[in-house]
């Protein structure tokens, strides 16, 4: 039988490669950061993979991961000199993109004068988690950003998917009509 390649061996000593080869600790802000997207995304996964997960939204997720995957390759890179900061992949319209899944979400959605909590329907929970781990996404990359050049489309696309998420979360209680959980001092 040969050898899977799914093992090397060449990270049990605590560093891996970036692309380029360079080795870094596993514990560098730059694979922190990209390593925490693919935990999002990994998590998006689990909200894609409920059934109650309606068709619209699950292309809206599906375009996300695929943008998350760009992201995370980018973050695995070293940037170039002053040429090589900007994004794969990402422009103002993606962004805009998100910002208008927000605005229609936010109309089909019964307004609440509270603070929600995170949980309701199964879905939704899910949601919130995602929307919890993009946050921390988002923490490690402005953590990396202030270190070393980051293209700020990336934090600015970070911090409108984790308002997308909010209120995607309410959205799946919505349409399963079930009471958003709020906050009581």
């Amino acid at each position: 039988m040969s050898k899977s390649k799914l093992y090397t061996g060449t990270g049990d000593q605590g560093t891996t490669s970036l692309v380029g080869g360079e080795r870094v600790s596993k514990f560098c802000s730059r694979l922190e950061a990209y390593g925490t997207v693919d935990e999002f995304s990994s998590f998006l996964g689990v909200v894609l993979s409920a059934p109650a997960c309606p068709e619209r939204e699950r292309s809206e997720l599906l375009e996300v991961q695929n943008m998350l995957f760009n992201i995370g390759g980018y973050l695995a890179c070293r940037p170039e000199g002053s040429g090589g900061v900007a994004s794969w992949g990402l422009h103002q319209e993606d962004i805009e993109r998100v910002e208008s899944w927000i605005d229609r979400l936010d109309a089909e959605t019964p307004k609440v004068n509270a603070f929600v909590l995170p949980g309701g329907t199964e879905l939704s929970a899910h949601t919130h988690v995602a929307r919890a781990v993009c946050r921390r996404a988002e923490r490690r990359i402005l953590e990396l950003a202030s270190a070393e050049p980051v293209d700020a489309e990336v934090l600015t696309y970070f911090n409108r998917l984790s308002d997308w998420l909010f209120i995607l979360a309410r959205y799946f209680n919505h349409l399963a009509s079930h009471p958003e959980i709020t906050w009581h001092k």
